[in-house]
């Protein structure tokens, strides 16, 4: 008998295989707008702050990439 977390991830596979490729950029970013709105709620600051923080914690530790490197020279 498959657990309930099998069977919502199969019903959520079928959903996004059902779905076009613009509904799935566009739930996408409404998940990134909704973790924006949360962060900025948790933590007490706008949501332009909250974006800039989660951007910055995204990078850190990433090494900068040649490329960028070249570029930003």
């Amino acid at each position: 008998m498959p657990t309930v977390a099998e069977i919502l991830r199969v019903e959520d596979r079928d959903r996004l295989r059902r779905m076009t490729p613009g509904e799935r950029l566009a739930e996408a970013l409404a998940l990134g707008d909704e973790a924006i709105a949360a962060y900025a709620s948790a933590h007490g600051v706008d949501r332009d702050e909250a974006r800039r923080r989660l951007e910055r914690a995204g990078q850190a530790g990433r090494r900068p990439s040649g490329i960028m490197r070249r570029l930003v020279s």
